[in-house]
């Protein structure tokens, strides 16, 4: 190729002018990549060769690494573009400052590595010059061809005045893309701040967790563009995390607020480890399948997560996704981590000033609940009495109370079923609590599902206010429902619920709110009954059945009717300011004997007249009016025990002539002209045997 380069007499005119077209061609050219090829273009006709290459030192790594190469030919070296620092000749260039020529790559052998990637192309000459400017060195210029002796000394020597020129191009190109990389990263760094200055600012100003979180979704947009952005909280009580907060435009559905989300899964790694993480959708998938799969209906594919650390614990997480593989960097992992303390900071403010409005509210409602208890019933709240059965139910209590069961108290109207809840409560480990109850008989049906689980402002027409419901109130407390067999049975459900998972909603609000209260319940009625008849659940009757209380009736429990009496004597003279000594005792004899179809209650509002008509010291008690009323009641009692006894003989009767065959066509219920499980009710509460089905 030689004979076809120009005459010696010419070639040195022809290089200075080659020399003053790459001084032109480094000032024209900012790119190194476009450089090197007009490089190849202009000294394609002063020297030989068939490649050339441009490698630059990577200090950190001691690296070299091919940066440009421009050719004509089939040669490429693009699968090693990387060499270490003993593997070619570009360091020992530049440490001697002269280049290093191979005019037969047979002969190479201090660098077999480079001898072997040349001659495996073809190549079987080849020359590095050092690049050096005055601040550092830089790499190396590299020349090959596929012809052995391909340079002359002129050649080279030329080619080093091409290199030094060069150098300078490339330093300075180097510099330049420092300078817009910096550039670039102090734009990054000057958004990002901006973007923890907006945080700061939501920080200060928004104490709504909700209202927060959408200030901090839009200033995270406005930095990483990402499609999605949750907030996650974690709930001690169930274990779990709850995406309180969703911040995704274009989602499908599969994700949604208030979901609950199990610690196995991305979000719940993140929050164990305390450490911010990335994850690819494979990754998602391995730690948890369900995620991985509501993750690929909405189509994310790249997920970055990072825990909200408070100073005395970890609050949740950061949640933001992409659509793009690979979208978020190191960097913005990192960044995110920075991020999230100051929304962690952020909700922890928010979260207690959310707590503490929730408890004054609470505590306001149960100021004018206590206030109301104190004016009612709270001063009968002892329980008078010394007899078996009282007693048989007190160890009950005791037994019941320090456990979380549920317990159903029954009795009759007027025999304390509400002291026996009070009871229970005292004595058990939730008496700091407060103690609430309802009498589901004395609220209208359309607001009992309001008194029990609250409403939010104008869910119903005259909600004009946000109002917290007993449940509520009752937060590790205990929960009373007297009369509970009136509750309807589209409630019963609710009801239902609230004992299975202890959670619920208020009226017109669809967050999902938790209770820690323990449920007292009581009735008057048989629910038995009540469940056969499908008036009632019978799912919610087995959960609130767990352990049933039956509270004797007065005229079960006589011996206790002398102390009931000096009881409530003793209460009434103090709150009317008499001085009442003694009872005659013709006076307790008749009030013993009395069957009080009242029970306690009855005998207390006796007792309540018979001190304001006594002037004395001696209680003058009406009991005339008990023997008026006797003649009446008692033939009644004694009616319903002969019906009782009629009722039995005549079961008896049908079953003996059914062969004790309780249903079926000839059966003892067909024979007396009602349902088989009615009859078997029956048969249970007047003690006879079971029979055959």
């Amino acid at each position: 190729m030689s004979s076809l380069l120009p005459k010696s007499s010419d070639r040195t005119r022809v290089r200075y002018e080659a020399l003053l077209e790459v001084a032109e061609s480094i000032a024209a050219h900012r790119q190194l990549s476009t450089l090197i090829a007009e490089l190849n273009r202009c000294l394609k006709r002063l020297v030989s060769f068939d490649f050339i290459g441009l490698t630059l030192l990577d200090t950190k790594e001691r690296v070299v690494r091919l940066h440009v190469l421009e050719t004509e030919r089939p040669v490429d070296l693009s699968d090693h573009p990387v060499l270490g620092y003993e593997d070619g000749p570009t360091v020992e260039t530049l440490d001697t400052r002269q280049p290093y020529y191979v005019p037969n790559l047979e002969a190479e052998l201090r660098y077999p590595l480079l001898r072997e990637l040349l001659g495996r192309h073809g190549i079987e000459s080849f020359c590095v010059l050092p690049l050096f400017t005055a601040q550092r060195d830089l790499g190396g210029l590299s020349f090959g061809s596929l012809h052995k002796d391909a340079c002359s000394p002129d050649d080279i020597e030329f080619m080093q005045h091409v290199a030094r020129q060069v150098a300078v191009a490339v330093d300075n190109a180097l510099n330049s893309e420092a300078a817009v990389a910096y550039e670039e990263q102090l734009a990054r760094e000057r958004d990002r701040l901006r973007t923890l200055l907006e945080i700061n600012n939501a920080v200060v100003s928004c104490l709504d967790s909700k209202q927060l979180f959408q200030a901090i979704a839009a200033a995270l947009r406005r930095t990483f563009g990402q499609d999605f952005a949750s907030l996650m909280i974690y709930d001690p009580e169930a274990k779990v995390l709850r995406l309180q907060v969703l911040d995704f435009p274009e989602g499908l559905g599969a994700i949604r607020e208030d979901a609950v989300v199990p610690l196995e899964g991305p979000a719940g790694v993140v929050f164990r480890t305390r450490e911010a993480r990335k994850f690819t959708p494979e990754e998602i998938h391995a730690i948890s399948a369900i995620a991985g799969e509501v993750f690929a209906q909405e189509g994310l594919r790249s997920l970055c997560i990072a825990p909200l650390i408070a100073p005395n614990s970890v609050l949740g997480t950061l949640n933001l996704g992409s659509r793009v593989d690979n979208f978020f960097s190191d960097g913005d992992l990192q960044y995110l981590s920075q991020a999230a303390g100051q929304v962690a900071i952020a909700l922890d403010n928010a979260l207690s000033y959310e707590r503490i409005a929730e408890l004054n509210e609470r505590l306001s409602e149960e100021k004018v609940y206590l206030e109301d208890e104190i004016r009612t019933d709270n001063r009968f709240e002892e329980i008078v009495g010394q007899s078996r059965a009282l007693n048989a139910i007190l160890r009950q209590v005791e037994t019941v109370a320090p456990t979380d069961s549920t317990v159903l108290i029954y009795g009759e109207t007027g025999t304390g079923k509400e002291l026996m809840a009070r009871a229970i409560h005292q004595l058990s480990s939730r008496r700091q609590g407060t103690f609430v109850k309802l009498n589901c008989a004395a609220i209208p049906t359309g607001l009992l599902e309001s008194e029990m689980f609250g409403h939010e402002k104008g869910a119903f027409t005259g909600a004009i206010a946000q109002r917290i419901g007993r449940f509520e109130l009752a937060h590790r407390g205990t929960m009373f429902l007297d009369e509970v067999g009136e509750i309807p049975l589209e409630l019963q459900t609710k009801l239902l619920r609230v004992l299975q998972e202890r959670e619920f909603e208020r009226l017109g609000s669809s967050h999902t709110l938790r209770t820690d209260a323990r449920l007292v319940a009581a009735t008057n009625r048989d629910l038995t009954e009540m469940v056969e008849e499908r008036q009632f659940r019978a799912d919610l009757y087995y959960r609130l059945n767990v352990f049933p209380i039956t509270v004797p009736p007065l005229r079960d429990r006589r011996e206790d009717i002398p102390l009931l009496v000096r009881y409530f004597v003793q209460q009434y003279a103090r709150r009317m300011n008499r001085r009442i000594t003694s009872i005659p005792s013709e006076t307790l004899q008749a009030l013993t004997r009395y069957h009080w179809p009242g029970n306690i209650r009855e005998l207390q509002n006796f007792i309540e007249r018979a001190v304001i008509l006594s002037p004395g010291s001696s209680l003058e008690a009406p009991v005339r009016e008990l023997k008026r009323v006797a003649p009446k009641t008692q033939p009644a009692a004694a009616v319903a025990v002969t019906l009782a006894d009629a009722e039995k003989d005549a079961i008896l009767r049908a079953l003996e002539e059914s062969g004790g065959r309780v249903g079926g066509e000839q059966g003892a219920a067909a024979r007396l002209g009602m349902k088989r499980t009615t009859l078997q009710a029956k048969m249970r509460k007047l003690g006879i045997g079971s029979g055959r089905g």
